[in-house]
């Protein structure tokens, strides 16, 4: 029976198993969707020969019983693939393991037009042979493994970002691993600047309660330093701004498939504003439907310093 056909205007979620199998034509995608596995939790093998499929069944159960998600790529990279693939489908079968297999195919003109972009060799073009030939001969040979996929993705008008998208909606485990992941996080200056921050907020420009002398000690987790920063009006108009700035460039995110994005707030010792502030962010980005984590890089410094 024909893998099932996947739109980009459907999307059919399904039990997630223990293993999945991606293949496909060359030039559609491939790369692409082990990215995207990679990013949803799965652990990837790349090129991997259809010989060794029957051992991964030892693969997806760890020593402490807890199951590991699996997802490899076999290509005609693996030379033996014709000879090998389908009786090692058959033997997963027969293993009981829970696998599932994503067929990625793309209309012969878009593999031409990718071909030719990257300037890469067709893995199936010999002596004399031209891109076209090597695209033939591919899908002739892989026209049993499309009809057994589970899955089958054309990719001929897709967007990366739309391959993406659609990988999820059919594979992760719940609506938490679907979408953007969303890090907040404060930190001081005085200790450095953050390396992995996407957006960076420096909000040294607010009222310092460092200076007075009962919130000196407090850290943003302190109603009294929490109220002391909303209560500025510097801090009400910046909170309008800031929202409203998220507000823009949050959905722009998503709509380009990022997977995770990662905020800094900055003050000067990543004590009392940048921790209230982070703290605000986060409960923002919350409510407005984020999956969303926040930490806080130097407060322990604060807390040092009370012993």
């Amino acid at each position: 029976m024909e893998g099932q056909e996947v739109e980009s205007t459907e999307r059919t979620p399904h039990s997630i198993p223990d293993l999945i199998i991606i293949t496909g034509m060359s030039g559609a995608g491939r790369t692409e969707a082990m990215h995207t596995f990679e990013d949803l939790g799965y652990f990837c093998i790349d090129n991997l020969p259809p010989s060794l499929l029957i051992d991964l069944t030892n693969l997806v159960s760890t020593p402490d019983g807890i199951a590991r998600k699996l997802a490899v790529v076999c290509d005609l990279r693996a030379r033996a693939f014709f000879t090998e693939f389908m009786q090692e489908i058959e033997s997963l079968k027969e293993s009981g393991l829970d696998f599932n297999m994503l067929f990625l195919d793309s209309d012969t003109t878009s593999l031409l037009k990718r071909f030719k972009a990257s300037r890469r060799r067709h893995p199936l073009c010999e002596k004399g042979m031209t891109v076209m030939d090597g695209i033939e001969k591919e899908r002739a040979q892989l026209r049993k493994a499309k009809r057994v996929a589970d899955y089958v993705i054309d990719t001929s008008s897709l967007k990366p970002q739309e391959l993406r998208s659609m990988i999820r909606d059919i594979y992760a485990y719940n609506d938490s691993e679907i979408g953007l992941q969303v890090r907040v996080f404060s930190f001081g200056f005085k200790y450095g600047m953050p390396a992995d921050a996407d957006i960076l907020i420096d909000v040294r420009f607010l009222p310092n309660p460092y200076y007075i002398d009962e919130l000196r000690s407090l850290t943003g987790f302190d109603d009294e330093v929490r109220d002391f920063i909303f209560s500025k009006d510097e801090t009400k108009l910046f909170l309008e701004r800031w929202h409203a700035l998220l507000d823009v460039v949050m959905p722009g995110y998503v709509a380009e498939g990022k997977n995770y994005i990662t905020i800094g707030l900055g003050c000067t010792g990543g004590q009392h504003r940048s921790v209230a502030l982070a703290r605000e962010t986060s409960d923002y980005l919350a409510s407005c439907g984020y999956a969303v984590s926040i930490d806080h890089r130097d407060i322990l410094y604060a807390e040092a310093g009370k012993q």
